[in-house]
């Protein structure tokens, strides 16, 4: 690993600059992925309720099911 002191003001900042961007393009993907497993949680328990399976209450405050799943 190269030591922050070994690079010059630019390096510094260009190395900054693609850690941010590298951060950023890896949480918009991760965002893209959770929206996908969402989206499938939430058809496989419409699916489910259609069948006449039934989810228990939930209690005011409790997160919903899709989320414990």
């Amino acid at each position: 690993m190269v030591k922050k002191q070994d690079m010059n003001k630019d390096e510094q900042i260009g190395f900054h600059k693609g850690s941010l961007n590298s951060l950023i393009k890896e949480r918009q993907e991760l965002y893209r992925l959770i929206s996908i497993v969402d989206e499938l949680i939430k058809a496989h328990s419409q699916a489910l309720q259609k069948l006449g399976v039934k989810f228990p209450q939930q209690e005011s405050g409790e997160e919903p099911l899709e989320r414990k799943l």
